[in-house]
């Protein structure tokens, strides 16, 4: 859903670095998957063509931080504090 973003917090060796998803238009969605060593971060479409895919090594991965868009209330409004 556009809106929704992950942010991966890596270590680097000499820090740690922030990398951001976002889900950038409507349809559109985050998807998360680890397999053996590596966590894929991917922006698919509704079809499921990949748009962006962010690789990390997944002993590298510090955080994984899911944050969902916000759902709009019953009368269409969104939730107090929300910009965008």
């Amino acid at each position: 859903m556009k809106g929704d973003r992950v942010e991966i917090v890596v270590d680097t060796g000499n820090g740690v670095s922030s990398y951001e998803i976002m889900a950038m238009k409507a349809g559109r969605r985050v998807e998360i998957s680890t397999s053996r060593n590596v966590t894929e971060v991917v922006e698919v479409t509704r079809s499921g063509t990949p748009i962006r895919t962010a690789r990390f090594l997944s002993a590298r991965v510090i955080a994984l931080v899911e944050h969902p868009a916000s759902e709009p209330s019953a009368d269409g409004s969104r939730p107090a504090g929300h910009e965008g």
